[in-house]
């Protein structure tokens, strides 16, 4: 990527997607463009970029976009994401939006000739009893689990259409899954987010609660409101919707409440390091040198354009590329880990009757580090520098 070359981030309001503008910021690029469905909250402090509102569902839209500018390079962040709870309540919403995102944005990207495309995805594309550390060549072997199927599935969609794409056009489209992230501008909706923000949420609130400390508590519920209760609710009101998600005052103390057995463990990855990864592989690995690694090791002697891709007898798959710190630890460690950086003092509950989700899932990322990139920032002090942001942005 040329520094003054067009670059459009696609879902840049998000975590991933802010976390890639700061990246190219940092790195001087001069030219960037990001996109939003919705409004982001004013409390985000995005990078200072151009930013346009787009519904990247819409067909049309997209294609007078690409129209309008033209993009050189493509980072496709947007997504519809969501924890283990709106995965499985949600699972049309999951698979259509996040089909009908990457359809338009691929496609679009090849008919206006953008010259490289990252296409981000999850590691939940794996299946559900995997053999660990999960290797990209363990895609498609066996069952998905459950609770995330659709997402997972649409997600294997994009990685098979950048695929196709390469194979049939000759074009430049990467894929990148990358593990568990979190970071700034995470989303810390209780109905919505993911474990790690969730149970830091929770036990900021837990703790707050323990204080008596009510203007954190109305300011946490007025910056991420739930169940349309905000800090300017009763009490009462507040106190009855923190119990139902897990955040109890009892007799005896404060009780949070985290579901399953605390038993699953799950891979950790600070989002400006996998947005550090993204840049990186944009700026110095196209689809050819995924392949022809993968002939290496493979001990097929050849080597190939991307534009003859499409007369090789071989099969080509699973060229995607894991973004991780190949290290994982259980949902319990996690959750005494975050209580102590918090503060929180009181009872942690698991609730053996909800759902754990996948057993593990850690990724190998061997292939990564044989690209020339590993990961910086361990968990322990990216979990403290995310509960300074938080807690700025709820005291802000």
């Amino acid at each position: 990527m040329e520094k003054n070359s067009k670059i459009v981030v696609f879902g840049a309001s998000g975590l991933v997607g802010s976390a890639i503008v700061r990246k190219l910021l940092e790195k001087g690029y001069e030219n960037v463009i990001g996109t939003y469905f919705s409004k982001p909250p004013t409390t985000y402090h995005l990078p200072p970029i151009t930013y346009y509102q787009i519904d990247l569902t819409d067909q049309q839209s997209v294609a007078e976009f690409f129209e309008k500018y033209h993009p050189a390079y493509i980072f496709l962040a947007a997504a519809k994401v969501g924890g283990i709870w709106a995965n499985n309540v949600y699972r049309a919403d999951f698979i259509y939006q996040n089909l009908q995102i990457q359809n338009n944005i691929i496609h679009n990207s090849y008919i206006y000739g953008v010259k490289k495309l990252l296409f981000l995805g999850s590691t939940c594309i794996y299946p559900r009893n995997c053999p660990q550390p999960i290797k990209e060549e363990y895609l498609l072997t066996d069952e998905l689990e459950y609770t995330n199927e659709p997402y997972a599935i649409a997600k294997i969609a994009g990685i098979k259409m950048c695929e196709s794409y390469n194979i049939q056009y000759g074009t430049n489209f990467l894929s990148v899954m990358p593990t568990n992230l979190y970071g700034y501008n995470d989303n810390f909706d209780l109905e919505k987010s993911h474990v790690l923000p969730a149970l830091l949420r929770k036990m900021c609130l837990a703790a707050a609660i323990e204080r008596g400390d009510w203007e954190f508590i109305r300011n946490d519920i007025n910056l991420n409101p739930i169940e349309g209760i905000n800090g300017e609710a009763q009490r009462e009101s507040i106190v009855n919707i923190l119990d139902k998600y897990g955040v109890r005052k009892k007799t005896n103390g404060v009780q949070v409440e985290i579901w399953g057995t605390g038993n699953p463990r799950r891979e950790f990855l600070w989002v400006d390091d996998m947005a550090d990864a993204c840049v990186f592989i944009m700026q110095e690995v196209d689809f050819n040198d995924i392949v022809n690694m993968i002939e290496e090791k493979e001990n097929i002697n050849s080597s190939c354009s991307p534009y003859s891709l499409s007369l090789r007898t071989k099969q080509i798959r699973n060229t995607h590329i894991n973004i991780g710190i190949g290290k994982d630890i259980p949902i319990k460690d996690l959750a005494y880990l975050i209580k102590d950086i918090t503060g929180f003092r009181g009872e942690i509950y698991f609730n053996s009757s909800k759902p754990d989700g996948t057993p593990r899932k850690v990724i190998d990322v061997s292939r990564l580090h044989s690209l020339g990139w590993s990961h910086k920032v361990e968990l322990k002090e990216g979990l403290r520098e995310l509960l300074l942001w938080y807690k700025q942005k709820v005291c802000s």
